[in-house]
């Protein structure tokens, strides 16, 4: 197990990356939102504008620090890199679901897209659950989220 120092560091610079990568879906998201996705037909759960950057911030925040409780979990280990191989690929997932979606406009491909998210959160909680029950946990809202997203995206689909 790393230093209290180490681990401090690197989960602020975990939380750091997430939050970047945030921000770059946020680029592609702010070119539709206050246009094309006005004029698409919802469902009456959708909710307000204003509360999915709050949201996507704790996300991405709880997501750091998971990330850097598991990169101090033990010394570069075969099964640290793994797990921080899946979080890295999810993490790309997650900000292509916002290119397909509000970047292309293409909800039908950002679904398809959400399902392979969803599976490689499922298989990132699982491995870092091996190292670090904390960050497995950490992850679970954003599983739950992402969840609903897809049920968002999928009704969004269907209605339109």
């Amino acid at each position: 197990m790393a230093s209290n120092k180490t681990i401090i560091i690197r989960v602020a610079v975990s939380i750091i990356v997430c939050l970047a990568v945030g921000a770059l879906s946020g680029i592609a998201t702010s070119s539709s939102v206050s246009t094309w996705y006005t004029t698409l037909n919802k469902p009456p759960f959708n909710p307000p504008n204003w509360l999915f950057a709050p949201v996507w911030t704790l996300l991405y925040a709880m997501m750091g620090v998971a990330a850097g409780l598991v990169w101090s979990g033990a010394k570069e280990s075969i099964g640290v890199k793994l797990a921080l191989g899946l979080f890295v690929g999810q993490l790309l997932l997650n900000s292509l679901w916002s290119v397909l979606f509000f970047g292309l406009r293409n909800p039908t491909a950002a679904l398809v897209e959400i399902v392979v998210l969803w599976v490689a959160i499922l298989l990132t909680i699982n491995r870092f659950y091996l190292i670090s029950k904390t960050a497995a946990w950490l992850l679970v809202p954003y599983l739950i989220w992402v969840s609903f997203a897809a049920l968002l995206n999928a009704s969004i689909v269907i209605l339109n």
